[in-house]
């Protein structure tokens, strides 16, 4: 002791007092420190709590004296204890192990006293099982000699699993120790306790294991089970191990950080079963068929039930029945409690209170309900009611039933309700035959239908006896388990009490498992073949066989309702899948909203009932009002539960015969998702049902996770959750809970009744939830629910259902049915027959087609017969490809299509280019065909090598198809086996499935989403002059789709065609293509021509231009590129210069010398009629340079109008009167318009006429870039056209899917028949090579601007092909001031697959007056567009950021400052586009393609792989992929990954992050790019998981990663540089 004295200064007081506590630490610490070393530990004090101070050193444990492998499938060993002081004492010296693989998924090593026989659980099914070692142990367990250890590895891989070399082995007669090494922290089960999670804190946890009658209130003290099993999830790959340690003895597990655990048990041996399984489920099964599988319940006990300690009377009993019935609640089963007996005894039931409940049995059964009872050990040794004999105690002690006293003969007494008791030792044989007889008396004075069991783990109210116990080692052994009340025998027997098996110290946790065997035979003589049911509240692995449970004593409040389903799903690791927790709470009175959603979620525990105590008011649900929301949601989700009891009952069929689970962890089934590995706030029945109950008050939002698949809502039943893999505020009003399907669940149903009784007599249906493949398959097991053995009897009534579509049945059980599945999913893979307008049966049959209406929207009732195609034949293979021949299936007639007669006879050639591409042709061998003159990038030589090639092509016939396999996951990636292939000479058409509903791509037409809508939505395309509006086909064509595959592979399909053509999407899905397309890689631009550029059409002169300079300049707003658009032509002429923009020259020549570039507007249109010389024209008539008609019609040019205005008229003349058709006679007043001649750019001389023209220009007029728009808003006005009109090709019956149909393909443009000449002299028809027209016009332009300035400049083209990217950008065209243009402008930017990189909208919109904050949105999302102006149309206000106010210019500033500091980023980007083909701007699936979440996304978009752009307004609902992400801005970490997050966004802010491991190349923004090399460059680092980072032109070792191009930015590559030298920072 240390006494200390305080008389000093206040100071000198706290000093002092310091001084003695720290002198007290002292000497505690010593003296702890003398303990430990005197056990031979290691004494080391740490700052941390739970990390133990004392711990072994290396000269404990034991060594290995021998080894017998006698057997390569088993292994002896005996164990001699190393030299070292004892813990405990009584220390074993020689030790046995005894090991042996007793299956491939099963080790077994126990070790025991070699010289002493010590108590050993007496399991009633592992000790029957047949060990017969079947597999070599070498291949999964090695010891270590000395010190001893065990290593215990996955067979295929090796990998370590359970390692207990990391700590000595302890073995005394009363305290075991062994700890082991495992592989992750990922651990879930032992039991009983509350586990406020699933998966286990490792973090130096101990949870005690002794059954105990505790409350479940939260704390970490041992419970009702006894459960020393765990499972151990490995990793992402699912691969998972269970460790099962018999042994009855009170223990404590320790979880370690390491991780590691650690056993402490106090008796018995060490008897370790390993389990290992490829998935969690399956180490489950491994474990159940060690321990027995779970009993099949009688089907009503499936129902819901009621119950409550204490009603009171029978009377009460049955009011309480009767409100439940009035409103209809689907209930099955009634309790009572112990109050229904007289005085709380067994056996009896009291005469006065429920005198009438031998007749309740028939009262219940009546109505279709039963009767459940309990019964608890305890037998009272009071005499009953009027001094009678209590004849069950007198029975049960005449045959000596009774536990004893340590002395063998003396029943130990103690105290439960009825007062003073003696308790049934379950382990005599003696004791069985009295409860059995017991029982069955009893059951005849009352029937009843189940047992329930309580109070059996065992409970005691008095401390071991009415006597107390013997100060002996059994009642306060040398070391104690962390048990409540840290007193072995609180609440329970003394330790020395005598069973049967043993003394208590060692049988006490099997005290209810030894019961629950008793029971079941006191079952099987009463129901004898009728099934019945058992419920437990104590418990031991292995009585899941016979018995149900539930989670106890819990209490009214939120926190229980939650805890309640880790404590579900830990008792389906253990085997025992009827499990629930008591609906409301036991405890306390529950209010309305708690008991609402506690009976929303208990109406899917697997044992459904709703049970409360003595004291508390009423909560069954028709308590709280017949009109109260609780009741009617209880009745709506309890009706649900009972519409889907017939899938509820087979998966207890698959638990009894499998193993599997019924209620289970998410994890289970979506392993490789580590996001589900600690979700415990859901659960799911089997695979396919996703419950997700509000658990919090006062709420409507629940955080929730959504697992990889697809998912229905099972309230509106068709309604498919979009997102999936990741969490979400999941809206649940007060009367919902979340229920889901899983797409490719077929879920057996029955139409609900308020019983089981009644709904078994109803119909059956199937509820079909299609997967990602349109598919779904499902299982059924069906019996009279109530025999028992009828599973073994009657297994054909177990029934798989493989389903490819959605279809409802109706089924009765006994009667025979013939499905024929042709319903909606048959309709949907209709191929049409007639897509022409007007269809008719007539015509259909006409065709050899189908006709068959149906009421499913969109869907063809004129579709193709199933072999309609073709038959191939002669195929011949090689290593480098296949050819074969096509003969049309003459068994249907040919479609008569006037002026395109089928063609019976093609062939077909396929090419394996690469190992990831090949190409198939199908062509008529007879006839030559025109075909795209645009050079496709394939290698020179074949890939020969089968084994390198990832795909794997096969052929169907009768239709003719091919299919392409991904080898890797099997996925069929195209698949053209379907009816309908056509090929005449002007329709093809060709169907193919689609590997999955993610299809991106196809164009230039607006789409509203990135992915496309697979609802026979048809996109039309070919080349107009056609502002962006929905389905309108635009300026471009690209008949390019990427399709993402299920697996989350990907795979382009492209095919080489510029004729007219449309796409339609089906819903099975699939897509009809006429064409597609291959494509090059893009052109590296200008750096300048990064920098932000300002256009109008409209400029009255170029004063305005110098005004708008200057004002930009003032305002300090980085710009780099003025362009001017048709206006500085003196009208619209190319290369003429108008009177009012003569200062032009002067202005560019300035600007340029400050910087700044220009670009000029040239269009391919050239009058033809001028009064005044025209170089342009008469020059091109000279070369021959324009499109003429062909020489059997007129050797005359084809003549249009565009846009140039005759001498001296009105601009303001309205454009449909200066170029409309008339009569004859009232022509000449309207036709105001030029005419116009068409140059033809596949001719070399026109690439060469036209380069001197631009020369021309250039010396005029100075220039960096051009700008060509190839109108084709052209109008014919030659005579010629009235012959042409009547040709075929202009007004062709098949009209596709493209603006402006019924005038037929000539709107707008030239006439079909018009003819071009190819470079190599080939005459073909307009008709072919309209949509390569501006392909045509760009590399000529291209070329001559390189000729001209010297200078890598920059194209932009409006209209582009598949390879266009190769010479020139792009822009979205002539879109509008509207928000939804805005949005749509991003999934414009993102159509990539076009390879035309360089790409962006009209900031704030081209038509239309632009608003102030759509224009100032525009502008921040513009800012990173990677083609970045600001154009606006004539007669519109200016909307340049200097035209609003200084507010609109300064945040303009200051994005596109945020846009010029991260130029050298956005043109690395462009490098890499263009030397390796990626994408700039990206969608995030690019990135994150395994997060299904990202591949819908299509309002965000990242530059390259790292930075995050998320436009919007006020707030952006956001997506955070799953990787580190820093705010811009402010350079925090954002801290969450894989979640939609509300991101602020006010007027002057736009959502920018950086990606974790990433280096952006950086350099101070100016008002231009010119002096980019003089200003500081740098690195934006963003940390990753690591330190270290990766860079380039800097060195360093680790993970970010840049490479930055550095080089002049304007240079033509003619050999495109390198990289700089990898390297980084530090």
């Amino acid at each position: 002791m240390i006494l200390c004295l305080y008389s000093f200064s206040s100071l000198s007081y706290l000093l002092t007092v310091l001084y003695c506590l720290a002198s007290l630490l002292y000497v505690v610490n010593l003296l702890f420190c003398q303990q430990c070393e005197a056990r031979g530990c290691c004494w080391s004090p740490l700052d941390e709590r739970n990390v133990p101070w004392c711990f072994f050193s290396t000269n404990h444990g034991y060594t290995v004296e021998s080894v017998d492998q006698s057997n390569p499938n088993a292994l002896k060993a005996t164990l001699r204890r190393m030299p070292s002081p004892s813990l405990f004492g009584a220390d074993i010296e020689e030790l046995a192990l005894q090991a042996e693989m007793q299956t491939p998924k099963r080790l077994h090593f126990k070790i025991y006293d070699a010289q002493r026989q010590r108590f050993e659980v007496p399991h009633e099914h592992i000790r029957g099982l047949n060990a017969q070692p079947s597999s070599p142990i070498s291949d999964t367990m090695e010891i270590t000699h000395k010190p001893f250890g065990i290593t215990v590895r996955r067979r295929e891989n090796k990998k370590v699993l359970f390692d207990t070399t990391m700590a000595p082995l302890v073995f005394a007669d009363q305290y075991l120790q062994i700890s082991a090494k495992l592989p992750s922290h990922n651990i879930y089960g032992l039991g009983e306790h509350v586990h406020q999670n699933f998966r286990h804190d490792t973090n130096w946890r101990t949870w005690p294991l002794f059954t105990r009658d505790a409350f479940p209130n939260g704390g970490t003290h041992n419970l009702y089970g006894h459960y020393p099993f765990f499972l151990c999830l490995e990793d992402e790959s699912g691969k998972s191990f269970g460790v099962f340690l018999l042994n009855s003895n009170a223990m404590e597990v320790t979880l370690q950080p390491a991780p590691a655990v650690t056993y402490r048990t106090i008796g018995g041996v060490l008897d370790f079963y390993i389990l290992f399984g490829d998935t969690p489920e399956q180490v489950v099964q491994e474990f159940l068929e060690l321990i027995g599988r779970p009993v099949i319940p009688a089907y009503w006990s499936l129902g819901f039930q009621l119950s409550r300690w204490d009603y009171g009377s029978l009377s009460e009993v049955k009011k309480t029945v009767e409100r439940n019935r009035a409103v209809q609640i689907p209930y099955d089963i009634q309790y009572t409690d112990i109050d229904y007996m007289e005085d709380k005894k067994d056996f009896t039931y009291d005469k006065v209170k429920f005198a009438e409940l031998p007749q309740f049995y028939d009262y219940l059964h009546e109505k279709g309900q039963r009767y459940i009872l309990i019964l608890d050990p305890a037998i009272a040794t009071s005499k009953r009611v009027g001094n009678t004999p209590y004849e069950a105690y007198d029975r049960g002690t005449a045959k000596n039933a009774w536990v004893f006293e340590a002395d063998g003969k003396t029943p130990i007494l103690g105290e439960v309700w009825p007062g003073e008791t003696v308790f049934p030792d379950y382990t005599s044989q003696a004791c069985i035959d009295w409860w059995v007889d017991e029982y069955e008396k009893f059951s005849r004075e009352i029937k009843h239908d189940a047992l329930w069991i309580d109070m059996n783990e065992v409970a005691n109210f008095k401390k071991g006896s009415v006597k107390g116990c013997s100060d002996n080692n059994l009642n306060y052994p040398p070391y104690t388990p962390s048990v409540l009340d840290g007193v072995m025998y609180s609440k329970t027997l003394c330790m020395d009490a005598k069973h049967a098996w043993g003394t208590h110290y060692d049988v006490h946790s099997l005290y209810g498992y030894s019961m629950v065997l008793a029971s079941e035979k006191a079952l099987q003589r009463v129901f004898g073949e009728n099934r019945t049911l058992l419920l437990t509240r104590s418990s031991f692995p292995g009585v899941g066989k016979y018995s149900g449970h539930w989670l106890g004593d819990n209490a009214a409040n939120w926190n229980d309702i939650k805890w309640a389903i880790p404590g579900m799903l830990e008792f389906s690791l253990f085997g025992v899948p009827y499990i629930g927790a008591d609906i409301c709470g036991f405890f306390d009175d529950s209010d309305e909203d708690l008991c609402r959603r506690w009976m929303q979620v208990g109406a899917f525990y697997p044992f459904s009932r709703n049970h409360n105590a003595q004291g508390y008011r009423p909560q069954d649900p028709a308590w709280y009002g017949a009109e109260s929301t609780l009741v009617k949601s209880s009745k709506h989700y309890l009706t649900i539960r009972y519409t889907l009891l017939p899938y509820l009952y087979t998966l207890f069929y698959k638990a009894h015969t499998t193993g599997e689970t019924v209620v289970r962890p998410v994890m289970h089934e979506f392993y490789s998702d580590s996001a589900t590995w600690a979700v415990d706030r859901q659960f799911l029945w089997g695979k396919a049902l996703l419950i997700t109950p509000v658990l919090d008050p006062g709420t409507e939002t629940v955080r929730a996770y959504v697992p990889d698949a697809v998912w229905y809502d099972y309230e509106t039943v068709r309604k498919r959750i979009i997102i999936r893999r990741q969490f979400v505020n999941m809206h649940i009003p007060g009367d919902k809970l979340g229920l889901h399907i899983r797409g490719g669940a077929v879920l057996p149903t029955q139409q609900p009744a308020v019983t089981t009784t009644y709904s078994r007599t109803n119909p059956m249906g199937l509820i079909v939830a299609l997967d990602d493949n349109s598919q779904a398959t499902g299982e059924l097991f069906w019996d009279d629910g109530d025999t028992r053995g009828i599973v073994y009897l009657l297994a054909p009534n177990f029934f798989s259902f493989h389903l490819l579509f959605f279809i409802g049945l109706s089924m009765t059980l006994g009667e025979s049915y013939t499905v024929q599945w042709n319903q909606d999913a048959a309709e949907f893979q209709r191929i049409d027959c007639h897509p022409e307008d007007n269809a008719d049966e007539a015509k259909c049959k006409a065709r050899g087609c189908n006709w068959e209406p149906t009421s499913l929207e969109k869907v063809p009732w004129c579709f193709y017969p199933k072999d309609y195609g073709y038959i191939y034949s002669n195929l011949v293979e090689s290593p480098q490809g296949f050819t074969l021949d096509l003969n049309r299936n003459k068994k249907h007639r040919s479609i008569d299509r006037a002026g395109s007669p089928d063609i019976d006879k093609l062939r077909v050639q396929v090419f394996y280019h690469t190992g990831d591409m090949l190409q198939f042709k199908i062509w008529d061998p007879t006839t030559e065909r025109y075909e795209v003159p645009v050079p496709l990038n394939v290698p020179p030589t074949p890939e020969t090598d089968e084994s390198k090639r990832t795909y794997e092509v096969k052929l169907t016939n009768n239709p003719f198809g091919i299919q392409v396999f991904r080898k890797s996951t099997g996925t069929k990636i195209w698949d053209s086996s379907l009816p309908g292939f056509t090929f005449s000479d002007m329709f093809i058409q060709v169907s193919t499935r689609l590997s999955s509903d993610y299809v991106y791509g196809f164009g230039e037409t607006e789409h509203p989403t990135y992915r496309h809508s697979l609802n026979y939505h048809t996109w039309g395309m070919f080349a107009k002059d056609q502002p962006p509006g929905y389905k309108l086909n635009c300026y471009g064509v690209h008949p390019f789709y990427m399709g993402l595959e299920n697996t989350a592979d990907a795979h382009g399909v492209l095919l080489l065609n510029s004729n007219a053509m449309d796409v339609t999407f089906l819903p099975t899905p699939m897509v009809v293509q006429e064409y597609t397309a291959l494509i090059g890689r893009p052109v590296l631009p200008a750096y300048w021509s990064l920098g932000f550029q300002l256009c109008r059409y409209g400029y009255a002169n170029d004063s305005e231009i110098k005004n708008l300079y200057a004002d930009m300049k003032a305002a300090g707003i980085p710009y780099d590129v003025q362009y001017a658009d048709i206006d500085y032509m003196e009208r619209q002429l190319d290369f003429v210069l108008d009177s009012e923009f003569q200062g032009l020259p002067a202005l560019v020549d300035t600007m340029r010398g400050e910087g700044m570039r220009f670009i000029f507007i040239l269009d391919p249109a050239i009058s033809g009629n001028e009064t005044e010389p025209y170089p342009a024209f008469t020059n091109g008539v000279a070369q021959d340079v324009f499109i003429k008609w062909p020489q059997n019609i007129s050797d005359d040019i084809v003549w249009g109008k565009v846009s140039f205005l005759l001498l001296n008229l009105s601009e303001n003349i309205r454009y449909d009167t200066q170029t409309s058709f008339a009569p004859e006679e009232s022509r000449q007043h309207i036709l105001y318009r030029s005419y116009t001649a068409f140059p033809d750019f596949f001719r070399t001389s026109t690439a060469n006429w036209w380069l001197k023209e631009i020369k021309d220009l250039y010396a005029k007029l100075k220039f960096d870039g051009i700008w060509i728009v190839s109108y084709m808003r052209i109008y014919i006005l030659s005579m010629a056209l009235l012959e042409a009109n009547v040709l075929v090709t202009n007004s062709w019956s098949f009209r596709l899917t493209c603006h402006s149909k019924h005038m037929g393909l000539k709107h707008k443009t030239l006439c079909m028949n018009s003819e071009q000449i190819l470079p190599d002299g080939k005459r073909v028809r307009h008709y072919d090579v309209h949509n390569l027209y501006g392909w045509s016009h760009t590399k000529p332009t291209y070329d001559a601007l390189l000729e001209v300035t010297k200078k890598r400049g920059i194209v932009v083209t409006r209209s582009t092909y598949p390879s266009s990217g190769k010479w020139a950008g792009h822009w979205l065209g002539d879109n509008a001031a509207s928000w939804d243009q805005l949005y749509k402008s991003i999934i414009g930017t993102l159509q990539s697959v076009s390879a035309v990189y360089d790409t962006g909208a009209d900031i704030c919109g081209f038509f239309n007056p632009s608003e102030y904050e759509l224009c100032l949105r525009w502008m921040q999302l513009g800012a990173f567009y990677p083609y970045s102006r600001n154009h606006n149309g004539i007669g519109n206000p200016r909307q340049d950021p200097v035209a609003w106010n200084s507010t609109f210019a300064s945040i303009s500033k200051d994005v596109l400052n945020i846009r010029y500091t991260l130029l050298p980023y956005l043109y690395t980007l462009m490098y890499e586009a263009h030397t390796k083909g990626s994408t700039v701007v990206r969608p995030l699936l690019h990135e994150f393609v395994t997060d299904r979440n990202t591949w819908e996304i299509h309002n965000q978009f990242l530059w390259g792989p790292a930075l995050l752009i998320s436009p919007g307004v006020t707030s952006v609902r956001g997506y955070v992929p799953r990787d580190r992400w820093y705010d811009y801005h402010t350079t925090k970490d954002v801290g969450v990954r894989g979640q939609w997050v509300d991101m602020p966004t006010p007027l002057n802010h736009i959502n920018l992050h950086i990606r974790g491991g990433y280096i952006l190349p950086w350099q101070k923004p100016e008002l231009n790019t010119k002096l980019r090399a003089t200003f500081k460059e740098g690195l934006w680092r963003s940390g990753g998981e690591h330190v270290l980072l990766f860079g380039s032109r800097y060195r360093n070792y680790g993970r970010a990663s840049a490479d930055p191009l550095h080089d002049h930015g304007k240079s033509i590559l003619h050999n495109t540089p390198p990289l700089k030298e990898r390297g980084g920072i530090m």
